[in-house]
């Protein structure tokens, strides 16, 4: 927990070793209950990235590999047509989960990859399973140091004594480790910058006030909460100083994906001329896709007309219940990457980046 740069206080997803599970700490609970889940169950695990026990894009893709980890290991036993039919349900079920997030295809094509050259090269099932075992466990390793990156890189945006305005949560709880946004919070917050946060709500499911406030809260790091509708106000009185927000999917050509209001905070941003920055790693960019292409994510009704199971509204009446919105590029200051600040003309510098990452 503690061989990094940072003090790692928060694990989303992680790897049981001994058992050869998927682990991770069921969000929906937090903050006042800290329930930890392990399975090697495929059922179970794609039922926790749905209801949203695990949530987060980089989280996401993590806990795919690794639920395709722990499901090689358990079928291990079949013949290896049998095994290989197998592994190849699971990612198709894992696949199917959530249809916005980039960092899920993008694990689950890595993984697909090595199983198919695997298949290819004649391997026996003792290793191709092992193999699956070390990529996912590639995955994971390589999304906290991302994070860790994210958060360095981001330095530079970041003065002291700055009041920063964080959506949703893209902390320890959205990926393997630290966070995109709130890793650069975080390490801001180590060195000493005397940083503070103001958290949306974000609803409906509260991500902010359930999840980031906990995050910032365990990291003393001083944090006050704020309804949605209050952003626009708390800007026009230049209470904060800066937005900093993470990513579900990034196209080439610079809109970002992210949680349901960030689009609307990235207007009020430009209309007050305050800065607003996107961390997320290279595997969150999409270099293939454009605007077009993307699918927004629509939920079910009640996580709209309801709060904690008590309905807010009469039965009767629907609710549109998108789980994310596109924000343009031109409201966008920067991308803070793994690989460093990316900055306008994004349709230009953001494939130089991930070719960057490849090469």
């Amino acid at each position: 927990m503690n061989s990094y740069k940072y003090p790692l206080k928060v694990r989303a997803v992680w790897w049981n070793s001994d058992k050869k599970e998927l682990c991770w700490i069921n969000t929906l609970k937090l903050p006042f209950t800290v329930e930890t889940v392990c399975s090697n169950d495929i059922d179970r695990i794609v039922k926790a990235i749905v209801n949203m026990e695990i949530r987060g894009a980089p989280a996401i893709g993590v806990a795919a590999a690794l639920a395709v980890a722990a499901h090689a290991h358990r079928i291990s036993s079949l013949n290896i047509e049998c095994f290989y039919d197998e592994i190849e349900k699971a990612i198709s079920k894992l696949w199917r989960t959530r249809p916005t997030a980039y960092n899920l295809f993008w694990a689950l094509s890595r993984l697909r990859n090595i199983i198919v050259k695997a298949k290819n090269n004649g391997l026996t099932q003792e290793e191709v399973v092992e193999l699956i075992e070390r990529e996912a466990l590639n995955i994971l390793n390589e999304d906290i140091e991302a994070n860790i990156r994210i958060g360095e890189y981001g330095q530079e945006l970041v003065p002291s004594n700055a009041t920063i305005l964080t959506h949703c949560n893209a902390g320890a709880l959205a990926t393997a480790g630290f966070g995109t946004a709130l890793s650069i919070i975080r390490i801001a917050h180590y060195l000493g910058k005397n940083i503070s946060v103001v958290a949306t709500e974000t609803r409906p499911v509260l991500q902010g006030a359930r999840l980031t406030t906990w995050e910032l809260w365990i990291e003393g790091i001083p944090v006050k909460l704020i309804t949605d509708n209050m952003v626009g106000y708390i800007m026009r009185k230049r209470l904060v100083d800066l937005v900093v927000v993470g990513a579900d999917r990034i196209t080439r050509d610079g809109y970002v994906v992210n949680k349901i209001g960030t689009y609307m905070i990235a207007l009020c941003a430009k209309r007050n001329n305050i800065p607003f920055y996107v961390a997320a790693p290279i595997t969150t960019i999409d270099i293939n896709s454009t605007i077009n292409d993307i699918v927004i994510e629509e939920r079910v009704e009640d996580e709209v007309k309801k709060i904690s199971g008590y309905s807010i509204t009469l039965d009767d009446i629907p609710a549109l219940n998108y789980a994310f919105d596109i924000t343009d590029p031109d409201l966008v200051t920067a991308i803070i990457t793994d690989r460093g600040i990316v900055k306008p003309p994004f349709s230009e510098n953001l494939v130089k980046i991930v070719d960057k990452r490849i090469n």
